[in-house]
């Protein structure tokens, strides 16, 4: 199908656009590195979460997690905390400066964005959130990974989201 080859196009223009974006060297404005912006940005939409859960998160192996996450703890991004349910695992949290960096650097990121889409009409800005949100929680579903989003049930995104969940499927996990 035509579309899916254009599609496919356009998603993968949409990460070198945003590497690229708004320097040529991201590390010139990002405060910082890709899965450090990930990995914080998820446990601040979760809270605390141990080195398993994000590697459950995001699909990857415990082993590529425990090595991220340990450059944020020596930079001071992040802390770990005995768990409140006990048991040998630690969960991690954002400290302060943390905080602070991943908000500053979301910033970033949405004036660049708002730079970028300065002359879009607000309803075409409005449809592409919307798509964009649908075509990421459908992905996120498949997977068994949904991200969590406040103020939006996921059924709102992907329609058959709640009879999966019921059925025991992806989503239900």
């Amino acid at each position: 199908m035509q579309d899916l080859s254009e599609l496919e196009r356009e998603l993968m223009l949409i990460t070198r656009t945003q590497a690229l974006c708004p320097t040529a060297s991201r590390s010139s404005w990002a405060l910082l590195d890709r899965s450090a912006y990930l990995l914080m940005s998820r446990v601040e939409a979760q809270g605390p979460m141990s080195i398993g859960e994000l590697a459950e998160a995001f699909g990857l192996d415990t082993s590529t997690v425990n090595r991220q996450t340990a450059a944020m703890l020596r930079s001071g991004l992040i802390e770990r905390h005995p768990d409140p349910a006990g048991g040998m695992a630690r969960k991690l949290d954002l400290t302060a400066e943390g905080r602070r960096r991943l908000v500053a650097d979301r910033e970033r990121h949405r004036e660049v964005l708002a730079e970028s889409l300065a002359d879009w009409p607000e309803e075409d800005l409005r449809q592409f959130v919307r798509l964009l949100a649908r075509y990421n929680a459908r992905c996120e579903t498949r997977r068994g990974q949904p991200w969590p989003r406040r103020g939006r049930l996921l059924g709102e995104l992907v329609p058959d989201a709640r009879e999966r969940a019921e059925d025991g499927g992806p989503a239900a996990r």
